[in-house]
């Protein structure tokens, strides 16, 4: 098979298509023929050197795939091959070939073609668990979202208004407010021109918001706590920032008794994952079935083209999500 690996650290032009032998599926997997995958920043730290796949994981990059099943190994009962699939894997996704547990498969909704598909998983999953389980987020609550142009963000601000809560986002430019606001934001705050601590205080009449969903860390969670209403939660999913050690005001988290959290997604267990696979088919594939939550695909390129595809996330051009397409 034809897949995209990454020759050394470094920039985008170490993504090299090579020929892989064939991956099989072993116990519990099926093996995916990829029609589309995914492109996320952990894609990128990964090809940086900064991301290194866990152990057992392919080593090519790639978090989610779509397309249809070739082989099921020992095990598998609920999945066949000729099966229309998206999937969130642990590596392996820039591939013609891609080998997913079981569990982390989705079916297709209906209507959607593969790129779509394959903008959902990595996205969903992890604001599923971290918006909604993690972060408790209700109808009736006020939510922040840090980068609400990015695939994460896009979809955040569609699974949170659809299950009845207020959104507000921050993002690089006008045009990028302007395309938060179109999908379900009440307020999209450009970060550049405007102090987001600030902007909610004027837009929440002093109170702060419940939930933010943050993937900047350093200078961000001081401010972040400024932004909370009592009680509120901040979760962390991301430290763009460079800086993975901060000072906080822990006399803030005790006086409006907020919540710090956070966590990644790559290393959780096959059976946590199967958990929130089980958890989006049930509440949030009604949603996309219907067309009220739908991925936002910005760009989509070739496969042996990932490089121009990791120039523009690095960019931080894009709206929503860029894919790769290997058919």
């Amino acid at each position: 098979m034809i897949g995209v690996e990454i020759s050394r650290p470094g920039g985008p032009e170490v993504l090299t298509a090579v020929e892989r032998p064939d991956p099989a599926p072993g116990t519990g997997e099926v093996l995916i023929r990829v029609a589309a995958a995914g492109v996320n920043r952990p894609d990128v730290m990964q090809r940086r050197g900064s991301y290194p796949p866990p152990p057992g994981a392919s080593d090519l990059p790639g978090l989610e795939v779509a397309g249809e099943i070739t082989a099921v190994g020992d095990g598998v009962r609920e999945w066949k091959v000729g099966d229309r699939v998206c999937a969130l894997v642990a590596g392996g996704g820039y591939a013609a070939l891609c080998v997913a547990p079981a569990p982390q498969c989705l079916p297709i909704p209906p209507g959607l073609d593969f790129v779509s598909a394959a903008a959902i998983p990595e996205t969903f999953f992890t604001v599923w668990t971290n918006v909604f389980e993690r972060g408790r987020l209700q109808s009736g609550e006020d939510a922040l979202f840090h980068g609400g142009s990015s695939g994460i963000g896009t979809t955040a601000i569609q699974l949170a208004r659809a299950r009845g809560a207020r959104v507000f986002v921050t993002a690089g430019s006008d045009e990028k407010c302007r395309a938060c606001e179109a999908i379900g934001a009440a307020h999209a705050i450009n970060y550049k021109t405007r102090d987001f601590v600030e902007a909610i205080r004027e837009l929440t009449n002093s109170r702060g918001v419940d939930l933010i969903l943050d993937i900047i860390a350093g200078s961000y969670v001081a401010r972040n706590l400024s932004a909370l209403a009592v009680d509120g939660r901040l979760v962390q999913i991301g430290l763009q920032s460079g800086e993975p050690t901060v000072s906080i005001d822990l006399w803030r988290v005790l006086s409006r008794r907020l919540t710090l959290t956070g966590s990644t997604l790559r290393s959780r267990s096959v059976e946590e994952k199967g958990h929130i696979a089980a958890a989006l088919r049930r509440e949030v594939w009604p949603l996309v079935e219907s067309g009220a939550v739908k991925p936002i695909v910005y760009k989509t390129f070739p496969l042996p083209e990932a490089a121009a595809a990791h120039r523009l996330m690095e960019s931080s051009d894009h709206i929503g999500k860029i894919v790769l397409t290997a058919t």
